[in-house]
């Protein structure tokens, strides 16, 4: 482990080793619970533990803001594991390996969990000092956020008195975020009907997308294999002979695929290789500026009889990849360039029994949100299926009257000397669980630079953490 305490400001990046030492991804969250516990038992500061592990520490208010409202300081305790083939990490027992590069803060092979470790670590230290001025603080850490939100979902509101929260989950450092997606899950099963057909097995593999980020990515014109693939089996459909043994593409209903490899038997396989190879390459050239290491693959295999779709089963199949809704579905009239709405196919999985399709869903309105459920249930009445929604959340509505706003606004020029950007982000924040929850909540989300998160290259700026902490600080100070 580096030796991260003698890193400004306060003990902010003391509390980050900490963290980082203790195992802490989702669905395993007893021991960072119980190091939060911990802390609030050493300084003597009322604490709340829940069923689900979330915890809130009460602490009270400093001479002079006896009589200001109480503000919520929220962060997460999970984060997302991720580890290079190299690593032996062990995830439910080991600790991280930090090391200082530069600027930044960074875990050797794995994933950092600075979304959201940063934000814990910044609130720990804030309740330890007795430096800060600040009304009553009610911090709350949630659990299993990066799996849906489980922890804050399952949160008792009723003990937060405060009508003013900090949420520290975002992650550029000039930017104030003022609204965020809602979501859920929208998975199709469509049972599948086999039949024996003699023919050659041909394997075309789709890869060399760029996929990413269902919410933050979705409008940035990447292609989705699944949704890519049956465009090219639609064009093969018209031209060749072949039946569909399996096609399966992504593994993320939140993450745009960027593979897709489908399974055919073919009766004669070598014009059906020459069509396609051409299609393909007309179809290269076509995303070539935008998916510049888009690299179709076509492999053959053996004559044999195969179990293969049936031909009804095999025609819906591609009908539902062609015309299903998938990508931006609404820009925002209120919000300049921000995607209102949107779906992503994810998941693509071919069983024996059974064909599986998950959508993400997602929209900064909550009857938005709801149409697009409906929308999808009315389009797959053509299909005969089952149909399962879940992981709902609601959206972080845009809030035009908001003080918090204004004062976080004032306090960043008065220190970074410019005012911050105000941003609504088409992705999941945990202030949409909170602001529907509590009446009237006024909330923001601010945070550090934080460099590809849930990934191996993970980083955090030193300097952006102090930049924040001082901003959040003096912010509480104008909390009267």
């Amino acid at each position: 482990m580096a030796k991260l305490d003698s890193l400004k400001p306060l003990n902010v990046f003391k509390y980050f080793e900490e963290i980082c030492n203790i195992p802490h991804g989702s669905e395993n969250m007893n021991a960072i619970s119980e190091y939060c516990v911990k802390f609030a038992e050493n300084h003597s500061l009322k604490y709340i533990r829940d069923d689900a592990n979330n915890v809130i520490i009460f602490k009270s208010a400093t001479a002079g803001y006896e009589n200001a409202e109480p503000v919520i300081l929220q962060g997460h305790l999970d984060m997302v594991c991720q580890k290079t083939e190299e690593s032996n990490i062990d995830f439910m027992k080991d600790g991280l390996d930090l090391f200082i590069d530069g600027d930044f803060v960074k875990a050797r092979n794995t994933t950092l969990g600075a979304d959201n470790g940063i934000a814990v670590a910044m609130i720990l230290a804030i309740l330890e000092s007795d430096e800060i001025s600040h009304p009553e603080i009610q911090a709350v850490f949630t659990t299993d956020e990066e799996i849906g939100m489980i922890g804050a979902g399952k949160l008792d509101m009723s003990v937060l008195t405060a009508k003013k929260m900090i949420n520290l989950d975002a992650e550029e450092d000039d930017a104030i975020t003022v609204s965020c997606a809602g979501g859920s899950d929208f998975k199709a099963v469509i049972p599948v009907n086999r039949v024996k057909q003699t023919g050659t097995k041909i394997t075309v593999t789709l890869k060399g997308l760029k996929g990413g980020h269902s919410g933050v990515e979705i409008d940035k014109g990447r292609v989705n294999a699944d949704i890519l693939a049956g465009r090219f089996l639609n064009h093969m459909s018209n031209i060749s002979d072949f039946d569909i043994i399996a096609i399966n593409g992504g593994n993320k209903g939140n993450a745009i695929p960027n593979l897709c490899r489908v399974e055919l038997c073919v009766k004669n396989p070598d014009t059906f290789i020459k069509n396609a190879e051409m299609y393909l390459e007309i179809v290269k050239k076509e995303i070539g500026e935008r998916e510049n290491n888009f690299a179709p693959m076509i492999e053959i295999g053996e004559k044999a009889e195969y179990e293969v779709l049936h031909s009804d089963l095999r025609e819906k199949l591609i009908f539902t990849l062609v015309c299903v809704p998938n990508g931006i579905v609404e820009m925002s009239a209120e919000i300049k360039n921000l995607v209102e709405t949107s779906l992503n196919l994810g998941v693509l999985c071919t069983e024996t029994d059974k064909i599986t399709l998950l959508f993400t869903l997602r929209s900064n309105k909550k009857s938005a949100l709801r149409f697009l459920e409906e929308k999808l249930k009315t389009f797959f009445k053509a299909i005969p299926c089952k149909i399962y929604t879940s992981g709902h959340y609601p959206p972080w509505e845009f809030k035009e009257d908001s003080i918090l706003q204004e004062v976080y606004k004032e306090v960043y020029k008065d220190i970074c000397g410019f005012e911050p950007k105000v941003e609504a982000i088409h992705a999941g924040l945990e202030c949409g669980i909170f602001t529907s929850a509590i009446k009237g909540l006024d909330c923001i989300a601010i945070g550090p630079m934080l460099y590809d998160v849930h990934t191996v290259n993970e980083k955090l700026s030193i300097s952006s953490v102090e930049k924040i902490f001082n901003v959040l600080i003096s912010l509480l100070k104008k909390c009267k």
